[in-house]
């Protein structure tokens, strides 16, 4: 039996895993070629702020796998290959070997995208100044180390309060520095909780040493070989190093005219995840995934999106007409910030405005634990948020925060999301009771009671 030539570009998440499917699924009936443009296969950027803070094996474990981890002689896997062109009309894609300099055409029968997306630099003069950083792959994760290390490097500022922004000011910080974060928007989180919550976080932020500066535009970076000023609308910060974390952007550049794309550069797909070209389908950050909650499609840089979206391929990869459209996902994350831990899942106030959505909110806060137990013995407050449909009650988000790590409940809130459920769902949901660990009624419980204006109850 003829084998299919299967062609996946991207070494990531979504790569991973349709590598993973089509072994298991497929057996030696398919043919698996992979591209990945980096010199390292499958580095975790999400696992840098471990590795900067010496809480990882060694970093070159910090990654999904290793090309020798599938020895199978139908499964082949290239790095420093940068895919420049697909030609539909010859069903074939032409592909750079960096080291070689040369081109060279490679057939396929399915053609899978995962090409991910590349990290923002800021448009203002200086980014190319030594000891501007971005924050991303594995060549970044080991100069950043280095940095977090160099005596010489004292003042640090982060542009982006996001994720991987804060992920880079509490490393340094840990590390002895002094660190300036910056972002445009008014408060560090902002794109994932609401007011509630980022007003504690960025009090703790302040408490640990950080200077949070937000509202603030860049307008240059400044110095003769090194970076050692931040000039901004309104002053001038002291610097040694520079991270950049102002948010990413679809890798997508060498598709245009070939591919459609929508006006910021996402890939279009349909409901099956094809692309507008035959037998060329996309997965992962560089496309827009399908939001339960949002009724809409978004883009959701997640690894968990890239990788069910990829199982959903894969299963239906040979259906002439796929026998169900991919499901959708919910969009769910968690972090720590020094000593509070957060998780989060669907829409907040903010995402809901953009996607057109009206939602109504709920904040509640509590004790962890039975009021009997004193908070030297492990009761710490908790806070809850919760965002439901106003008509239906329809759970669509919800955040959860405290010093103690409760970030497991964010993968209950998201269950409630996708599974559809509704306040009054939640409020009476059935969960485990055990004042070792929680409440007799889960403080999940009690949010969505509070939601329907029920009298709480203590104990």
């Amino acid at each position: 039996m003829k084998q299919t030539k299967v062609i996946i570009v991207g070494a990531s998440h979504g790569g991973h895993q349709l590598i993973l499917e089509l072994l298991s699924r497929y057996g030696e009936d398919v043919d698996i070629t992979l591209f990945d443009s980096g010199d390292y296969v499958s580095f975790m950027s999400c696992g840098m702020e471990l590795y900067l803070e010496d809480q990882v094996t060694d970093i070159n474990d910090v990654r999904n796998f290793r090309p020798a981890d599938f020895p199978q002689t139908n499964v082949h896997i290239y790095n420093n290959h940068e895919v420049k062109a697909i030609n539909a009309d010859t069903k074939t894609i032409t592909v750079k070997s960096i080291f070689e300099n040369k081109m060279n055409d490679y057939e396929y029968d399915k053609l899978i995208l995962s090409s991910g997306v590349i990290p923002n630099s800021l448009p203002v003069p200086g980014t190319e100044l030594d000891n501007v950083f971005l924050m991303r792959g594995y060549n970044w994760a080991k100069k950043i180390k280095d940095k977090l290390e160099d005596p010489e490097v004292k003042k640090v500022a982060v542009i982006g309060a996001g994720y991987i922004g804060i992920e880079a000011a509490v490393a340094f910080r840990k590390s002895g520095k002094e660190v300036t974060i910056l972002d445009i928007i008014d408060r560090p989180l902002g794109t994932y909780l609401d007011k509630e919550m980022t007003d504690i976080l960025e009090k703790h932020l302040k408490e640990k040493g950080i200077n949070v500066v937000t509202g603030t535009k860049i307008s240059a970076f400044l110095g003769d070989e090194k970076v050692n000023v931040i000039k901004t609308e309104k002053e001038e910060i002291s610097v040694d190093l520079v991270i950049q974390a102002a948010g990413v952007k679809a890798n997508t550049e060498w598709l245009k005219g070939t591919v459609k794309l929508d006006e910021h550069e996402w890939i279009l797909t349909n409901e099956y995840l094809q692309t507008s070209l035959p037998d060329v389908y996309a997965i992962g950050d560089a496309t827009l995934a399908y939001s339960i909650p949002a009724r809409a499609k978004i883009p959701l840089a997640l690894a968990t999106v890239a990788r069910r979206e990829a199982r959903y391929i894969a299963q239906h990869l040979f259906e002439k007409m796929p026998s169900k459209p991919f499901g959708g996902i919910v969009g769910s994350s968690a972090l720590s910030v020094f000593d509070y831990h957060f998780a989060t899942s669907g829409l907040n106030s903010l995402t809901a405005k953009k996607v057109g959505i009206n939602v109504h909110s709920v904040y509640y806060e509590d004790m962890l634990r039975p009021q009997y137990v004193p908070e030297h013995h492990g009761n710490t407050k908790v806070f809850v948020q919760l965002f439901f449909d106003p008509i239906t009650h329809q759970i669509l988000g919800g955040a959860v925060l405290s010093t103690y790590d409760i970030t497991a409940q964010g993968n209950v809130i998201a269950l409630a999301i996708q599974q559809k459920m509704t306040i009054e769902d939640l409020a009476e949901a059935d969960f485990f009771f055990q004042p070792g660990f929680n409440r007799q009624w889960n403080v999940l419980n009690l949010a969505a009671q509070r939601a329907l204006s029920e009298e709480i109850f203590t104990e």
